[in-house]
């Protein structure tokens, strides 16, 4: 299938998350351009002017997650083992990268309340803080 999948080793992971589209984009009128198949790790880009006809662009990578998924999911997948690589001695390193409203911001920060809604440097903080108070 063209997919090349990562080995378990590799240390540097290319994940991609779609956001849903804001209320002003709807609003708007916009219409989604990505779809998400995460089981596959697939993006498929359609041009939404173009004609029915245009096949989409697919694109594939070591993650992919659609708009329902939930901050929780995002950092199991994503940031424990690196959480976990640090507390055993390791470095580690989670950064995100995108166009201005791609949602960089509401993956690595997300929103104090409810808990269901931080992100990603929250979560690490309450797994460190969990790991060292299990040690004591």
């Amino acid at each position: 299938n063209g997919r090349r999948m990562s080995k378990p080793d590799e240390t540097v992971k290319v994940v991609v998350r779609i956001r849903p589209l804001s209320s002003e984009e709807e609003r708007n009128g916009n219409l989604i351009a990505a779809e998400g198949i995460p089981e596959r790790g697939l993006i498929s880009v359609r041009n939404p002017k173009a004609n029915e006809s245009e096949p989409p662009k697919d694109f594939f990578f070591d993650a992919v997650f659609d708009a329902k998924v939930t901050q929780k999911h995002i950092y199991d997948v994503c940031a424990s083992s690196v959480v976990e690589s640090v507390l055993n001695g390791y470095n580690g390193t989670i950064f995100a990268y995108g166009q201005t409203g791609a949602g960089k911001t509401h993956t690595m920060e997300g929103r104090p309340d409810p808990p269901t809604l931080r992100g990603i440097i929250p979560n690490s903080f309450q797994h460190i803080f969990e790991y060292v108070s299990s040690a004591q």
